[in-house]
């Protein structure tokens, strides 16, 4: 099962909010990420949740070719 602390990835606000609600989330949500960087992400993109970043294919086809290299 895969795990992580949540302290160290969102903003203190949603930290301790259940799973459901983070992937709702604007990118913001994420430490980091700006509201601006949110704005761009929907503009280019079309993300606005936590959920729509980690399902765009150029997110998941960069972890794909890390994780290539990380198996050399």
């Amino acid at each position: 099962m895969a795990s992580i602390d949540l302290d160290k990835v969102l903003d203190k606000t949603w930290a301790d909010k259940p799973l459901t609600e983070i992937l709702a989330a604007p990118v913001a949500a994420l430490k980091g990420v700006s509201d601006r960087d949110g704005e761009l992400l929907e503009e280019a993109f079309g993300v606005t949740t936590v959920a729509d970043l980690a399902e765009l294919k150029y997110v998941r086809w960069a972890q794909a070719l890390a994780a290539l290299d990380a198996a050399k």
